[in-house]
């Protein structure tokens, strides 16, 4: 028994040490900040529109319009380089005549009448024209493509040779790639476990939505593109409010009906879709945003969405204005370097280990997440930034705002996807890649994940929520709980911590495992292995990342087991909208095909501006005259990257003897223990 003892913690300690080392493999961001390509060449053109912190109100309509002409031309000229790509796959030099020289000419003139739009109101901003030229970035190899000489996947995962090119180059031939996958079960748990002061806002306000079961989507953005139809080159879905255009106004935005289950909260949710690249032909294959700009498949409906509203672990929250207006990543993270990157990808049932710049690879059973959580500091003045950024603020590791921010409530989106782990030996032809939808040259990148918001809450309704937060309820359209939030025990065993004050009692609604044996589930509706321990959490609401949080990886149950002795909850289990009866029928999940890890990282900023230029234009006060943020994006914390095992396959053996010598052992224990029983007897 000693030896079998022994032998076993051996290969448990050596597998997990094997697993929390090697490097990235040259597809995480470099030193400079910048996302490597991974099988395909893109342009890569300065981001304007981040840079434009001072634009005056009068000129903003004009600026806008400019801005998403660059945008327009740039997916212009990348179709051009799709079309060439042979050519320029010999000579990248080639491109320069017939696409990046006449690209440059055409910024040049546009950003000529961009600054012309904002001297007629204020101050000609110099330096413009060198945000005119852009670079053809080559492709580059990475783990997962037939051209990497490390890192070679097994036999059986192995992806096929594809001559030079990414082993899956997707449907629309600009990505996603193998390299874009990683498999959930070989991160390292990441997500920080941040104190709470004494004077922190500790309740939570949901908001039930749907899961845009009635397909509002378009190619649209009203934030960064108001008035231009096809502003983001990709499609977004739509919950909360019901009249979401480049076109609809403030007051078109007042007057709209809500799929919220509260009407008061008319609020603007949206996000990129997911799609299956499977060959559907979507009603958009032949449309701008659509197939026509590299994003196609079928459209995946959300299995679940949660919206919840947290509070501050440093203070209390004060209420949102009225048309704040939010972005949260960056679309163009995969040219811009990930500075606003804040993507967040993981599986239910393992949602303590986030992905930045992979998709993951969940096992069976478990369902693809994607989180956002949003800026939760504001400038107390403005409802939006000429940017779209320096208005808000993200909180720094110990939870205070920068200065001359204040703590607003921090919107949490959790977006649920009913989609198998794409089979990556065969370039997804047997169970096809799944990505969000991009702008053309950013290949479908994970890391460009991003969401937006419109704060349309009613005041009256507003303050509720601020006033739930701030004393620490759980609050909701169905009703408050009236209970602390105070890290109740959820799960049959006390297995669990569920989420503070919302207890573990969703067993009957799917919270609880098979016939009542598991100690709590990381997700609703799923289950886990009897003895499994996880993050107990109602269908209302997504589990915090404070909680404790055992990642377990079990097979679906049906979840009708008995539920927690945590907090009352009032209504768990809909999440859908007032006219969303039932859930979409979902197909039946087939098993899943996992595949190699990949290393993945979570990405460190880099500055865009060229040195000596100095953009800026000085005007009258006006609502987008922000001033710089101290900071702006997502805050880094320490040993949060999400790692995979890496190297070649030579140093993975060597890494590993151990654990060989440990199998040696526990199996000698076994013969010596099953002679000795025989002996007995």
């Amino acid at each position: 028994m000693a030896l079998m003892l022994g032998g076993g913690g051996l290969v448990a300690a050596n597998v997990y040490a094997s697993a929390s080392e090697g490097g990235w493999g040259g597809q995480g961001p470099e030193a400079t900040g910048q996302v490597k390509s991974a099988g395909m060449a893109t342009i890569d053109c300065p981001d304007v529109g981040t840079q434009l912190t001072k634009v005056p109100e009068a000129a903003r309509a004009d600026v806008d319009r400019e801005l998403a002409t660059l945008d327009q031309q740039i997916a212009a000229a990348y179709q051009q380089l799709q079309q060439s790509a042979p050519e320029i796959r010999q000579d990248p030099a080639a491109a320069d005549g017939p696409i990046m020289n006449p690209l440059k000419d055409k910024r040049k003139a546009t950003l000529d009448r961009v600054a012309d739009a904002i001297g007629r109101t204020g101050d000609r901003p110099e330096g413009l024209d060198a945000l005119a030229a852009c670079t053809l970035r080559p492709a580059q190899s990475a783990p997962g493509d037939s051209a990497s000489a490390e890192s070679t996947p097994p036999a059986d995962t192995q992806p096929p040779a594809d001559n030079g090119q990414s082993a899956a180059p997707g449907q629309g031939g600009n990505g996603p790639v193998a390299a874009d996958y990683a498999d959930i079960k070989s991160v390292q748990p990441n997500v920080p476990n941040p104190a709470k002061g004494s004077d922190a806002s500790t309740g939570s306000f949901t908001s039930e939505c749907g899961v845009n079961a009635n397909g509002l989507r378009n190619s649209d953005n009203v934030i960064v593109a108001p008035g231009v139809s096809n502003g983001a080159h990709h499609f977004h879905d739509y919950v909360g409010n019901q009249s979401n255009t480049a076109f609809a106004s403030d007051d078109d935005l007042a007057k709209a009906d809500t799929s919220c289950v509260d009407k008061g909260d008319k609020s603007t949710y949206y996000w990129p879709v997911v799609r299956l690249q499977n060959g559907k032909q979507e009603k958009d294959a032949g449309a701008p945003g659509g197939g026509t700009e590299g994003n196609a498949g079928e459209i995946v409906t959300p299995k679940q969405v949660t919206i919840t509203f947290e509070g501050n672990p440093r203070g209390k929250v004060t209420a949102m204005p009225r048309l704040l207006r939010i972005i949260t990543g960056d679309a163009k993270s995969f040219v811009n370097g990930p500075a606003n990157a804040n993507a967040s990808w993981s599986c239910t049932g393992f949602e303590d280990r986030q992905l930045k710049d992979k998709y993951p690879l969940c096992p069976s059973g478990s369902d693809v997440v994607r989180t956002f959580r949003f800026q939760s500091c504001w400038d107390g003045r403005n409802t939006d930034s000429a940017n779209h950024r320096t208005h808000v603020a993200f909180e720094g590791q110990d939870g205070a705002c920068p200065q001359g921010f204040e703590p607003i409530p921090q919107l949490v989106q959790r977006i649920v996807y009913d989609v198998d782990a794409p089979s990556l030996n065969d370039s997804g032809k047997t169970v096809p890649l799944y990505a969000v939808d991009s702008f053309p040259e950013q290949q479908h990148k994970p890391v460009t994940d991003h969401g937006d918001f419109i704060n349309v809450f009613d005041e009256g309704l507003m303050d509720q929520m601020v006033d739930c937060i701030n004393s620490g309820r759980t609050c909701g359209p169905r009703g408050d709980d009236g209970g602390d939030k105070g890290g109740d025990t959820g799960g049959d065993n006390g297995g669990a911590t569920a989420n503070p004050g919302g207890g573990g009692n969703g067993g009957d609604q799917g919270d609880g495992g098979k016939n009542g044996d598991d100690k709590g589930t990381a997700a609703p509706s799923d289950g886990g292995k009897p003895g499994d321990s996880a993050t107990a959490s109602s269908p209302a609401e997504p589990p915090r990342t404070d909680a404790t949080v055992t990642p377990t990886g079990g097979t679906k149950h049906d979840g009708h087991g008995k539920g927690g002795k945590g907090g009352k909850q009032d209504e768990p289990g809909s999440t859908a909208g007032p006219t969303e009866s039932t859930k979409p029928a979902q197909a039946p999940k087939a098993d899943r095909t996992t595949a190699p890890a990949e290393p993945t990282t979570a990405p460190t900023g880099k500055s865009t501006e060229p040195a000596g230029v100095t953009i800026s234009a000085s005007a009258p006060a006006d609502s987008t005259g922000a001033a710089a943020v101290p900071q702006t994006t997502p805050p880094p914390a320490t040993g949060t990257e999400p790692q995979a095992s890496g190297g070649s396959l030579a140093e993975t053996g060597a890494q590993l003897w151990p654990a060989a010598i440990g199998v040696l052992l526990a199996g000698s224990g076994l013969v010596m223990f099953l002679r000795a029983r025989r002996l007995r007897y």
